[in-house]
């Protein structure tokens, strides 16, 4: 069985064929050092249907003590939430059947990447749930990651495939895409400064978005957002939609859409750092407070848990003035910020002993006016208080809603703050600048939701070209729940990679 992926394939389809069928060929154009595209950078978050605590045990590779798993909190995810939510976020706009081909296949590939690929899943304790009370309680539907973020999981992904026997060619990129009785029937690919054609009975894509692209950004995203921070690889540039386009593949969703998010200002722009990875994500602003470079705020911090606010505040600070904001804090929340993305060294925190001083800080930083910005906390300090005053049983909770909100019968923000409102008031007080980071684009290819096979524009398969990963259109629209797309990688590549399977083995290389 051939099967050639382009770029950032994670590699468990092709794993997973290769039980069975002895050639099995990965190309990505990549250095070897490069390997795992977009996925490296992640926290290995995987969303995914469960019946709660003791349905996801099983597959953990190091279980919690039975002490411990006393003292979780942790409600089940139905088909009901998982569907609901990718709904909700993406304005009803998601392909109802491929909604449906994710949610219903992901708690079977999360069980498939732990068997087979051996993925060392874990509890996200870290980043998913908040000790409140002595216990550990779960929030926002999402519960899985992996030990060691991004990097656990690639390197998990490489062993996979060299267990599996597949191939891997690095630094190879493919060039165009063979066609001979109105089907896919090889790729091109350059290799040591040679064109190679390699005739195959199966292509899979899976090359990621175009989010590393300059030029495509300002394309399809628009004005501006050449300037965003690129969170992952610098090899997502749109090269695997060229080469479906030049054979008449369909694309389809969201593509002025993409998953963005608030990203350390100090970081590179032009791609991640594979040593801190998704540290340079800054996630902590539902506990405090975001303001632009003129003082104001922007977003409603507590709209929502952070996993389903997330991907899409990066646009939001991506259209502020500069390009850049200030999260801020006071004493009485610091300490529940994550260590790895908020410790000493790997963020700049701008302390104040007072408001005051802290603007004072921050105008060295691009705050153009203070006295704007600190009329915009003593509104939202007094908002607070008099909502607190009305509500005096509230209990501020980071793991549920808790209903903290800056609107009360006398006093009202024109831009609320939904949850998890808190007078900034306890000194210090403490800030870090933020930009925003792209991670992945949400446009891509029509797709089968059975097959992954691609289509044409009149939604005719096109035979041997198959599809997987970012590249998948119509599933994510403005924004989505965090963890769906690795399960979506997951779930859609396994699809693909059975597809593919079904082929007539054959490959042959002509030089």
């Amino acid at each position: 069985m051939a099967v050639n992926a382009v770029s950032s394939f994670s590699g468990t389809n092709l794993a997973e064929m290769a039980l069975n069928y002895d050639q099995v060929l990965m190309c990505d154009k990549c250095p070897e050092e490069w390997a795992g595209g977009n996925g490296y950078f992640t926290a290995g978050a995987h969303r995914t249907v469960h019946g709660g605590l003791q349905d996801l045990v099983s597959i953990l590779k190091t279980p919690p003590s039975p002490e411990a798993i006393e003292r979780i909190d942790m409600d089940p995810y139905t088909r009901e939430h998982f569907v609901g939510d990718i709904m909700r976020l993406g304005n009803r706009q998601s392909e109802p059947a491929l909604v449906d081909a994710l949610v219903d296949n992901s708690r079977d590939a999360i069980g498939w990447l732990a068997r087979t690929a051996e993925v060392p899943f874990a509890f996200s304790f870290n980043r998913q749930a908040y000790e409140v009370d002595g216990r550990h309680k779960f929030w926002g539907g999402m519960v899985l990651s992996v030990e060691d973020g991004g990097k656990g999981l690639i390197a998990a992904h490489l062993r996979a495939l060299r267990k599996a026997g597949v191939q891997v060619w690095f630094d190879t990129p493919a060039l165009s895409l063979i066609e001979s009785d109105d089907r896919v029937s090889g790729v091109i690919v350059r290799r040591d400064d040679r064109d190679i054609e390699l005739r195959t009975s199966a292509v899979i894509l899976a090359a990621g978005g175009f989010e590393a692209s300059a030029n495509l950004r300002e394309k399809y995203l628009g004005a501006g957002w050449g300037q965003a921070w690129v969170r992952g690889t610098p090899y997502n540039t749109g090269d695997g939609f060229a080469l479906a386009k030049s054979v008449g593949a369909k694309l389809t969703g969201d593509w002025a859409g993409c998953h963005s998010t608030a990203w350390d200002a100090n970081a590179a722009a032009d791609a991640g750092q594979r040593g801190l990875t998704n540290q340079y994500t800054k996630s902590g602003y539902p506990l405090g407070i975001m303001i632009n470079a003129d003082g104001l705020r922007f977003v409603d911090e507590g709209e929502d848990f952070r996993n389903y606010t997330y991907a899409k505040f990066g646009r939001a600070i991506l259209n502020q003035p500069g390009g850049f904001a200030f999260q801020i804090w006071d004493s009485q929340v610091i300490d529940n910020l994550r260590k790895e993305e908020y410790g000493d060294d790997v963020v700049e925190k701008i302390f104040g002993s007072s408001l005051e001083e802290l603007m004072d800080s921050l105008v060295r930083k691009g705050l153009n006016d203070k006295e704007s910005a600190l009329a915009t906390l003593n509104e939202f300090n007094k908002a607070v208080l008099s909502h607190r005053t009305e509500h005096p049983a509230l209990r501020w909770d980071p793991a549920v809603k808790d209903g903290l909100s800056t609107q009360s019968k006398t006093k009202q923000l024109a831009l609320p703050k939904s949850n998890w409102a808190l007078e900034l008031g306890k000194a210090p007080f403490m800030a870090v600048k933020v930009a925003c980071g792209i991670t992945f684009t949400f446009g891509g290819l029509a797709i089968d939701p059975q097959s992954a096979a691609v289509l044409t524009e009149n939604g005719r398969v096109i035979d041997g070209l198959f599809c997987a990963g970012e590249m998948v259109g119509g599933l994510f629209y403005n924004n989505y729940p965090g963890g769906s797309g690795l399960t979506a990688g997951a779930v859609f590549g396994r699809k693909a990679g059975r597809s593919a399977s079904r082929m007539t083995p054959a490959l042959h290389r002509i030089d």
